[in-house]
């Protein structure tokens, strides 16, 4: 039973967390970051779902951390049954830093404090596909001749004798992860399986933190909720990071995607079984719709694109399914069953699914039906009050209104809901200056790609490089890189591309350099120091209209409230997300420059954009840009130059 005083003392280790144990080791006392984890702690106790926006700085992964192992030592001294701490992340980055990085310090500091007696225990689970099967993999090196083979590719391949999490191992081809990872079907049944018995091991040991992503945490409330077999341990808590990524996964999850990927390995597949023909029909008929969800994603292009192309390779899917039936190896026909069926919904007339495109994770496009409510299936899955939930990002709240989050997740209406802002605790107005031009460049004018182009170009020899431009279009990238790259600019101009980590770290690596990205580049990617002092944002981030839009624009009495209540939260959202690619820690300094015509002073988008980034000066002057920047940076900063472009 957890008493007042018990309630009390779990606070006074949050205290004594914050003010004592890490300050004495370095770290900043910031009263945001103690107020965020009493919040959580709060939660966790009362049983409520927290929505926590936490401002670049603040520290949420220890505040979480602090609360859960608070929450967790309190379950112990009321004589409760063990449950861990469920933490859900969109990335293995942040999973492998929580695991490697954040908790054994935070245990460390825990043990030396005499707070806790032992070590602060987690492991990270994934979905199958992460991991090797035994049985496949000696199959697979039983089909190869190494000596023929990349020796990197190959001596990779041999390490995973050892190596049972695929992440872990570099040089790892993708045809190779494919061939050897455990099957969704895992039937193997052999009692020294590795994959079977980290499993047990997972599910058996009472690890304080289980650590999963989001799609792993929805297919296991998708088992609760369906009285299917569980796949994560019950939790005493759920902490959901990267939470404004939630939304988009459930769609996923709750629905039916269509990658390249998924055509190409049964075309694979076919070959290997020596069904060529079946193989090679496949492939012709597929290649124009591989070719199109290839190219690099692009908001403005519609499902429709893509649909006359499901048309060939839906029919002769069937066909194969038909023809082949009883001849195909239970694992490659059950791959050739999903994929025909895939393909048959994506060429139906469903009023009750929404079928849409969106950015796959190689950059491409990736062919999505979800169900047209989708808050109701998590509802019943996910905040079916089986625990407390803490959802934390930086991008949650417009302002201090959650309502969009909210109504994309269901949550509009649930009485367990709490809400938290906590600012950012950098200082915005000495470090960043927002430059807004007296004249933008107009998107209808005809010269529009040149005199955007003109306006970075006199931004970077404003502020020397050292410059990160974020486009929301690959084509309006493609047309200013071709400008700039012929003005014989002294800086190197990286694109990203699909090769994301090798090009940011030739970024990185090049002082003074220009980096031209869209798409993913909008969040995830750090650059702290002096490596963008220059953010340059050349349209607002609008959504493109799809049939996601569409549905919920039905919702709305006209077009103006929908645009005000959808569109415009949506757009500051993404907005925020792109903004915290300037300043990074404490010491960063950074110019942010948003040249939409329509974010102008007195213009229609003007008020929302400035609601959605922290207070800082303004500018309209290029003079006032250069005097900044020699203001906050040192003479290192003015020591670079590179005179090539690629």
């Amino acid at each position: 039973m957890i008493t007042n005083d018990n309630r009390k003392n779990s606070h006074n280790i949050i205290d004594h967390i914050f003010h004592d144990l890490l300050p004495a080791r370095g770290m900043t006392e910031r009263p945001e970051q103690v107020s965020l984890s009493h919040l959580m702690l709060d939660a966790m106790l009362d049983g409520s779902i927290a929505l926590c926006d936490a401002g670049t700085g603040i520290g949420k992964t220890y505040s979480y951390l602090a609360a859960g192992t608070a929450f967790l030592r309190l379950q112990t001294f009321s004589g409760q049954k063990f449950r861990p701490i469920l933490v859900s992340t969109s990335s293995i980055a942040l999973q492998n830093a929580v695991q490697n990085e954040y908790l054994p310090f935070l245990s460390n500091v825990l043990i030396a404090g005499s707070v806790i007696d032992e070590p602060l225990s987690a492991v990270i689970r994934k979905g199958k596909p992460h991991y090797v099967c035994d049985q496949r993999l000696e199959q697979r090196l039983g089909q190869l001749d190494l000596s023929k083979k990349n020796w990197k590719a190959g001596r990779a391949l041999l390490s995973l004798r050892e190596q049972l999490d695929m992440d872990a191992v570099a040089h790892l081809s993708n045809y190779d992860r494919e061939r050897v990872c455990v099957p969704q079907t895992c039937d193997c049944g052999q009692k020294d399986c590795r994959y079977l018995t980290f499993l047990d091991e997972c599910n058996s040991r009472e690890y304080s933190f289980q650590i999963c992503n989001h799609n792993l945490l929805l297919a296991d409330a998708i088992h609760h909720g369906t009285g299917r077999i569980p796949i994560l341990p019950e939790a005493c808590a759920i902490i959901i990071d990267e939470a404004h990524k939630l939304p988009e996964t459930a769609r996923q999850m709750f629905g039916t995607t269509l990658e390249t990927q998924d055509i190409q390995i049964l075309i694979r597949s076919l070959r290997r079984e020596k069904f060529l023909l079946a193989a090679e029909t496949l492939a012709e008929l597929s290649a124009p719709l591989l070719r199109m969800m290839a190219q690099p994603f692009e908001d403005s292009r519609s499902f429709k694109g893509f649909a006359r192309l499901l048309i060939a390779p839906a029919r002769n899917l069937h066909i194969i399914q038909k023809q082949l039936y009883g001849l195909l190896k239970p694992s490659t026909y059950s791959q050739l069953k999903k994929l025909s069926s895939t393909m048959a919904l994506f060429n139906e007339d469903r009023p009750d699914l929404m079928f849409y495109a969106m950015e796959d994770k190689r950059g491409g496009t990736m062919l999505c039906a979800v169900a047209t409510d989708m808050t109701a299936q998590l509802r019943s899955t996910l905040w079916n009050g089986r625990s407390s939930v803490i959802l934390t990002s930086g991008t949650l709240a417009v302002g201090t209104d959650f309502r969009r989050f909210k109504e994309e997740t269901g949550l509009l209406a649930d009485g367990r809901v709490i809400e938290s802002v906590s600012d950012s605790p950098f200082d915005y107005r000495a470090n960043c200056l927002l430059y807004l031009p007296l004249h933008p460049p107009e998107l209808t004018s005809s010269g529009y790609f040149d005199e955007l182009a003109a306006e970075i170009a006199a931004l970077l020899d404003a502020c020397w490089g050292h410059a990160l431009v974020l486009f929301t279009s690959y084509a309006t990238m493609s047309a200013i890189k071709e400008r700039l790259s012929k003005m014989s600019l002294p800086w190197t101009i990286f694109t990203l591309g699909r090769n994301a980590v090798h090009t940011t770290q030739q970024f990185k690596a090049s002082p003074g350099s220009v980096l031209l990205a869209t798409g993913a580049a909008w969040e995830g990617f750090d650059f702290p120091g002096d490596c963008v002092s220059l953010l340059v944002i050349p349209r607002l981030p609008f959504a493109h209209p799809d049939a996601l839009k569409e549905k919920k624009r039905a919702e709305y009495p006209n077009l103006r409230s929908f645009i005000r209540a959808v569109v415009v939260p949506e757009m500051q959202i993404k907005l925020k997300q792109g903004f915290g690619r300037a300043i990074r820690t404490e010491t960063d300094t950074c110019v942010v420059a948003i040249l939409d015509e329509r974010a102008a002073p007195g213009q229609r988008h003007y008020e929302a954009m400035r609601a959605a980034l922290p207070e800082m000066r303004e500018t309209s002057s290029l003079e006032d840009v250069v005097e900044f920047i020699y203001q906050v940076k040192d003479g290192s900063y003015f020591s670079h130059e590179n005179t090539s472009n690629v």
